[in-house]
């Protein structure tokens, strides 16, 4: 690691304008992409580094955790900091190869990085579906589906969603995706025009927006936010400084708070793009429950775009996702989906229809929610002394550290006592300021004795902070 610095690195911090931790970790990732710094390399604990390039250990630190989450560097708990392997260089939004691997070897190991539903029947149903498609006529089996093919599906889906609030509705207006990311972006390329577009985002919120948004060569910029959401002022203040095309938002379940944006500050907010011109993309995936106010679309169907999937209802593994269009813009959805990637393979189309249509679903939905809630339960009675935000239809904890915990200090704890967790730092902007707080997500894979123990384990840590005194 001495072979970039201190002279590289040392003349990168004093010449170059911009934050010290993003120059550290423009460094970092130079060396890595010349190979300067191998797959392997262990780089200097945060505390060794600051003092050689005499900044604070929280600079480096956030260098660290941006590389970290780009995949480039990977921590180990008790070993250290490394370069990562390529092919496992990125953490996937849902599981990794190396969470597997942990959960295989460790009996007592217990993922809450994301949500995983309980089975409650929803596995033979499946099954059943699956079976059902195979016996589709055969041509179904041999060509390229076709728009009108998928009517049926997007009908549906149409019945499906006969309960949420979206305000004027026909099949034409949906479009079938490969879950809620892939509905995202399909959004995204539909909304998009400017050479250089810009998108909004909350200051915390699902780094899928940011992902879909970089691929796309969009501009990420955040918008400040409160107990009841986006801040209106705010808002407007950043439209006007920045030209945004665009609004990603998640009012119903805000990932990662779990806090819920009520109708009057809806209103406030959608006044607000009306005048600028901007649109909206609603992120409904999280909701369990049911809709606790009008979803965007059904308060301003001519600029609000609906995202929302089965995989926090039903399941994640089939990838079905559902991309709403506003009010006649139907035609621009669907051209993104057929010139992208021409539209959800036929059978799996298919196994969604009867999945779907099965009057069995929406009562198992019902019960995953109750069953779900039975975890949450558990976590509040475990952790309800301290500062958590929670509710019974939401898949997730929201959790504020105590004094004497930092965020990373506490999912490296947590994960040496077998307990995997989300930082604040994951769904904050890289330029972004993250709260001392963590993520907590329900496992339904876990017997709930289990998911018990594991809240257990961290209430133990919680109530024993490190002793250690920084200077």
């Amino acid at each position: 690691m001495g072979t970039i610095w201190p002279s590289t690195l040392t003349g990168s911090l004093a010449e170059k304008p911009g934050p010290k931790y993003k120059r550290v970790a423009d460094t970092i990732r130079l060396a890595v992409e010349s190979g300067t710094l191998q797959v392997g390399s262990k780089l200097p604990p945060v505390r060794e580094l600051a003092y050689q390039l005499s900044i604070t250990p929280g600079t480096v630190a956030r260098a660290y955790t941006i590389l970290t989450d780009e995949g480039i560097l990977q921590a180990e708990v008790g070993r250290g900091t490394f370069v990562a392997e390529r092919e496992t260089a990125v953490m996937d939004d849902v599981w990794s190869r190396q969470l597997h691997l942990l959960e295989r070897s460790n009996p007592n190991h217990v993922s809450l990085f994301s949500p995983r539903l309980v089975d409650v029947g929803q596995v033979k149903l499946i099954r059943e579906a699956l079976r059902k498609a195979a016996d589709c006529d055969r041509l179904a089996l041999l060509n390229y589906p076709t728009r009108d093919a998928y009517q049926p599906v997007r009908q549906a889906v149409v019945d499906w969603l006969s309960d949420t609030p979206l305000g004027p509705l026909t099949e034409r207006d949906v479009v079938l995706t490969h879950g809620g990311q892939n509905a995202v972006m399909t959004v995204m390329q539909a909304i998009l025009k400017d050479s250089n577009p810009t998108i909004l985002v909350e200051d915390l919120s699902y780094a899928g927006f940011r992902r879909a948004a970089e691929i796309l060569r969009a501009k990420v910029v955040g918008v400040a936010i409160d107990e009841y959401g986006i801040v209106p002022d705010a808002l407007e203040a950043v439209i006007k400084k920045s030209g945004a095309a665009v609004l990603c938002t998640s009012p119903e379940v805000h990932n990662p708070t779990g806090t819920f944006t009520p109708l009057e500050r809806r209103k406030e907010i959608l006044a607000i793009l009306r005048r600028h011109n901007v649109q909206l993309i609603e992120d409904d995936c999280y909701r369990m429950g049911e809709a606790r106010a009008p979803t965007y679309r059904a308060l301003a169907p001519e600029l609000s775009w609906h995202v929302t999937s089965i995989s926090k209802s039903l399941t994640p593994a089939l990838r079905v996702g559902f991309a709403i269009a506003p009010v006649g813009k139907s035609a621009d959805l669907r051209r993104v989906a057929e010139y992208g990637f021409f539209g959800l393979a036929q059978p799996l189309a298919e196994v969604t229809r009867v999945l779907l249509s099965d009057p069995r679903s929406k009562k198992l939905v019902q019960t995953v929610r109750d069953e779900m809630a039975e975890y949450v339960r558990v976590a509040v009675n475990a952790l309800g002394a301290f500062e958590l935000t929670w509710d019974s239809q939401v898949p997730f904890l929201w959790l504020r550290l105590p004094s004497g915990w930092r965020a990373g200090a506490f999912t490296r704890a947590a994960e040496g006592q077998g307990v995997q967790l989300r930082s604040a730092d994951e769904f904050a902007l890289r330029d972004g300021r993250a709260p001392n707080a963590v993520r907590i997500a329900i496992n339904g894979h876990v017997t709930l004795a289990r998911f018990e123990d594991a809240m257990l384990r961290l209430r133990m840590l919680l109530d024993n902070p490190p002793e250690q005194i920084s200077v």
